[in-house]
């Protein structure tokens, strides 16, 4: 039987380091199914999610684990299976000068409204005529489909106008 499995790792940024968790997923028998890796302050991470021979499954885990001596923290995770969407995706875009509490005021709001985040994009950037450092965000939102958008936009545009950004959402 084939499972899947979540990799999540983090090691100094180097070439060869994809290279090194590819070698001992084919070696294992194993599908690269689809990843998000980056790096970031000269780190690189990321998380992949591949699917196994069951059989293969503690030797997969050990060869990963035996990447610690090229310098990479790597945890496995049994993955549960698909998600079912619940809902309408919304894709929230926030921009502005930087400061400490945009994640959490933007998130905040999310979470009072039970809006599961799907994926977010986040970083800092020198704004190009005045090198002052903007904050920019991409969220991908699952929208309840009894949730009102009408509401969440108001709340947004609340912290937007606290916070001095932009903030935006559209439905796809």
């Amino acid at each position: 039987m084939t499972s899947s499995y979540i990799i999540t790792f983090i090691g100094d940024d180097r070439p060869g380091l994809v290279e090194d968790l590819a070698q001992v997923i084919a070696d294992e028998g194993g599908n690269w199914l689809e990843s998000r890796l980056s790096q970031l302050a000269g780190k690189f991470a990321g998380i992949i999610r591949v699917s196994l021979d069951d059989k293969n499954a503690q030797t997969f885990q050990s060869a990963l684990e035996d990447l610690t001596r090229k310098g990479l923290s790597v945890r496995v995770h049994p993955a549960d299976g698909e998600t079912a969407s619940s809902g309408r995706v919304v894709v929230l875009t926030a921009i502005g000068p930087d400061r400490p509490g945009i994640v959490r005021e933007i998130s905040a709001a999310l979470a009072a409204r039970q809006l599961n985040v799907v994926e977010m994009d986040s970083r800092v950037s020198s704004a190009p005529m005045t090198a002052e450092q903007l904050f920019e965000a991409i969220v991908h939102l699952e929208l309840p489909v009894e949730a009102s958008l009408d509401e969440l936009s108001d709340t947004l545009d609340q912290i937007a106008n606290s916070m001095t950004l932009d903030i935006r959402l559209d439905e796809h």
